[in-house]
């Protein structure tokens, strides 16, 4: 069983969100307002949830820093701070910094290393990390270190991040494709395998025995639901072009 989450910070998106890192074809068609809006939403889905909700103000000089996840990851007493892969993110790590140096121990990544939470799936006993396009084997090997925590590692450096394809509802059930089900960090659990037409609703984030899924998916819907949990679902169009999705807007701990 994991962790129940208590806290999550988050940073709404700031006028410059059109500019995010996104290979999307509809990156343009952008709407910000919008955006904001599927923002407040998912804000008040995780309070209703029982999380306290912290919230950093939007920088207009940084596009992508509402997928905050990306920049810390945080496990027990302690939060390593990533150096992500693109140099245009690098900026937003500081002021997330400040904000859980007033409840964790904080340490920076160091180069070679780069890392991002997106890579990084939770669980009570171990950390599932994707050594891929963003996350290199030196940014791994100081999250484990300063986290103290086994991780079991998915090679694959053509994707740009593990939980675009992957997610955990539990210690032992898996949300994937099929791409990921025999790998040994996940061999021997229970696996939901994502039909390639709803591949998005492969990110999946999980509050509090609540699934949240974005909206648009009603294979992923009912499957989830057959296994009897609840399910919230969230637009999540705006940030979908952006190449980001549920669990990048939040940091949990």
């Amino acid at each position: 069983m994991r962790v129940t989450q208590k806290r999550a910070l988050v940073r709404p998106p700031s006028g410059a969100f059109r500019r995010c890192i996104s290979t999307h074809p509809l990156r343009d068609t952008v709407n910000i307002e919008l955006a904001r809006e599927q923002h407040d939403r998912y804000v008040k889905t995780l309070r209703d949830l029982g999380v306290d909700v912290m919230k950093l103000e939007p920088d207009p000089t940084l596009p992508d820093a509402c997928f905050v996840e990306d920049t810390a990851v945080v496990r027990g007493g302690r939060a390593l701070l990533t150096r992500p892969r693109p140099v245009s993110r690098r900026a937003e790590v500081s002021e997330v910094g400040r904000a859980l140096e007033e409840y964790l121990e904080c340490k920076i990544a160091e180069p070679p290393a780069t890392i991002e939470g997106g890579d990084v799936i939770h669980l009570s006993d171990r950390l599932i990390v994707g050594l891929s396009e963003r996350t290199n084997i030196e940014g791994i090997r100081q999250l484990s270190e300063w986290l103290r925590v086994r991780v079991d590692i998915i090679v694959d450096p053509k994707m740009m991040h593990l939980k675009s394809h992957l997610t955990a509802i539990d210690d032992d059930l898996f949300v994937g494709t099929e791409r990921f089900r025999n790998e040994s960090a996940v061999r021997g659990s229970r696996y939901i395998v994502v039909p390639p037409e709803e591949s998005y609703a492969a990110n999946t984030l999980t509050i509090n025995r609540t699934v949240i899924l974005p909206t648009g998916h009603p294979n992923m819907l009912r499957m989830i639901r057959d296994w009897h949990l609840d399910v919230i679902t969230i637009d999540m169009s705006e940030f979908q072009k952006c190449d980001g999705a549920l669990t990048c807007l939040s940091i949990l701990f």
